[in-house]
């Protein structure tokens, strides 16, 4: 009921809460809010290994790679080469759930709920 209840309030956050404060996360704290972690996105899970590697989950399973760069969390997904990078802020809520958004370059954000 827990995880059900956390999704619904993942959900509503993305929907544009405009009470929460976002903090940046730089360097070491990226490296911390991902490591052995599960984020919930809407209809997807993913986890980040402790190794680097990414599992995302949504009709199937999708292996890739994460690293981070500076500031930035990094991730590649195979078959392609390339590797995409993300500013990384933090958000609690009054309840104490936690919401990490990933900022890319071209401005577009996702949001994603701590799973316990």
């Amino acid at each position: 009921m827990r995880s059900l209840t956390a999704l619904l309030i993942g959900i509503g956050l993305t929907g544009g809460a405009g009470a929460q404060e976002w903090e940046p996360l730089r360097g070491v704290t990226v490296e911390i809010a991902l490591t052995d972690r599960v984020l919930q996105y809407e209809g997807a899970t993913q986890k980040f290994f402790a190794s680097g590697r990414t599992l995302y989950t949504s009709v199937r399973d999708s292996w890739g790679y994460s690293a981070v760069r500076g500031d930035a969390y990094c991730s590649q997904w195979p078959p392609s080469d390339g590797w995409a990078c993300y500013k990384v802020e933090r958000a609690t809520t009054a309840t104490g759930d936690v919401t990490l958004r990933f900022l890319s370059e071209d401005g577009s954000s996702t949001e994603g709920l701590y799973l316990e």
